[in-house]
């Protein structure tokens, strides 16, 4: 393309681009912002203003913006075999060193994956697989999925069922049948008078309580990211694993563990599932599967539902043109090997992680903020207009979307749901930019609370 002005490029991308999870009469009134390139944790739009990614592009790019090693991968996977595709008992190198480097990353009884392409496809392949595995067992009624509200898995019909989120249902008449959703552990938001110990017992007390009224007969499985992301990165109160860990021993029911966000490094382990304790019947992945330099995804399959597919499934119709990709699988391969080799994840457990958990927790000092919440590379503000109350200036969002404005206008990629503030940067952000993070942040709070009247 020929270089063009902002302008030019806003134009072109109003008449002719229809962006995900936008409003298009609003985005074409005020115009798009333009990302031109990258470097580290650092973005460049059109216009030259440099920004810190906090969010490492939507929460995936793990190893940072600009490794030519992996396109260097990808172009000489492309002049090898650019594609094809893993139907007809067919397979090719990339697909098979993938499978096997990410099961010796994952859970020791995890060992077995399906490729997709995202992370919306592989909750699609999870709900389609775990209805197999029961009908395989002789328990055709076992259908029903338990997820939770305001969880986020995917916005295909099928993910953004299994997610909790209202506004997404409205669209489209979701959820579709055969999926019911329980209370989140969202103690800021949600606890009350409780302790966020009593609270953690009790949401996770009413996966018990459905699967009661529902009958353990007929629930199949309990999806839960071990973070909710999107959801405002609600990091669950101790006690709520440990419990529903035991309720999940009581019944016969799967465990899928989302770490489409949570996987590949962000917690400072390898999984959520790591830092949680958990064993996952599956686990659907993406995003820093590939640190998104290109598109795939995939499902992790334990042992019990593995066997049970290879030794007594027959056919399993379903699948993707694009399932293990050559490319992409040779790009996630490389990007895993860097993760390891290069001690990525070890450093964020022991080293950037509770650096940034440290000065993150700075910010519970500003006005604005009721709760600082996080863990390892993953955190959060709760913006309130009374923390002794954790209440909210209004219901509509309008004071994170003023800060996330802020933020953008100066330097710093800091992402609004509701008014609660998340960040999620590449896992190579070094200590200094940390502290670059948190004066932004923190600086940007202070223009938000000056607009306010606070300070």
């Amino acid at each position: 393309m020929k270089a063009l002005d902002t302008a030019q490029l806003q134009a072109l991308d109003r008449e002719h681009h229809l962006h995900p999870f936008t409003d298009f009469k609003q985005l074409g009134e005020e115009g798009t912002r333009v990302i031109e390139r990258a470097e580290g944790i650092y973005l460049w739009d059109s216009n030259g203003n440099k920004m810190l990614d906090a969010m490492a592009g939507l929460w995936c790019v793990n190893i940072g913006y600009g490794r030519k090693e992996l396109a260097e991968v990808a172009y000489e996977q492309m002049q090898q075999l650019p594609f094809y595709n893993a139907f007809f008992k067919t397979t090719h190198p990339p697909a098979i060193d993938l499978a096997k480097l990410i099961s010796e990353v994952t859970p020791a009884h995890m060992n077995h994956v399906f490729f997709c392409g995202s992370g919306s496809e592989a909750n699609d392949t999870v709900f389609r697989m775990v209805r197999r595995y029961w009908d395989l067992k002789g328990k055709p009624n076992k259908k029903t999925f338990i997820s939770r509200i305001n969880a986020y898995h995917g916005s295909t019909v099928a993910g953004a069922s299994l997610g909790g989120m209202g506004y997404m249902h409205e669209q489209g008449d979701l959820p579709i049948p055969g999926i019911v959703h329980i209370a989140q552990p969202y103690w800021f938001k949600e606890g009350g008078d409780l302790s966020p110990e009593e609270f953690g017992i009790k949401a996770a007390q009413a996966l018990e309580e459905k699967i009661l009224e529902l009958g353990e007969d007929s629930v199949a499985a309990f999806i839960a990211e071990p973070i909710q992301g999107a959801g405002g990165v609600i990091v669950p109160p101790e006690t709520y694993w440990p419990e529903i860990k035991r309720i999940l021993d009581k019944y016969d029911i799967l465990l899928v563990v989302d770490e489409v966000i949570c996987g590949f490094g962000r917690t400072g382990h390898w999984f959520g599932s790591d830092y949680y304790g958990l064993k996952p019947d599956l686990m659907p992945i993406a995003k820093g599967l590939s640190s998104g330099y290109l598109p795939i995804g995939g499902v992790v399959v334990g042992e019990r539902v593995a066997e049970t597919l290879i030794e007594e499934g027959g056919d399993f119709n379903h699948g993707y043109t694009y399932s293990g990709h050559p490319v992409s699988a040779a790009v996630a391969a490389a990007n895993i090997r860097i993760l390891r080799d290069e001690g990525i994840v070890d450093r964020v457990r022991e080293e950037t992680g509770p650096y940034l958990q440290k000065r993150w927790r700075e910010l519970a000092d500003h006005p604005l903020v009721g709760e600082v919440r996080g863990v390892g590379l993953v955190g959060a503000l709760e913006l309130t207009n009374d923390k002794a109350a954790r209440t909210r200036f209004d219901d509509k969002g309008s004071t994170g979307t003023l800060c996330r404005d802020f933020c953008f206008n100066n330097g710093l990629v800091m992402r609004a749901t509701g008014d609660t503030m998340i960040i999620s940067p590449p896992l190579v952000i070094t200590k200094e930019e940390i502290d670059e993070l948190v004066e932004k942040a923190r600086y940007c709070l202070d223009l938000t609370a000056k607009e306010l009247g606070v300070i």
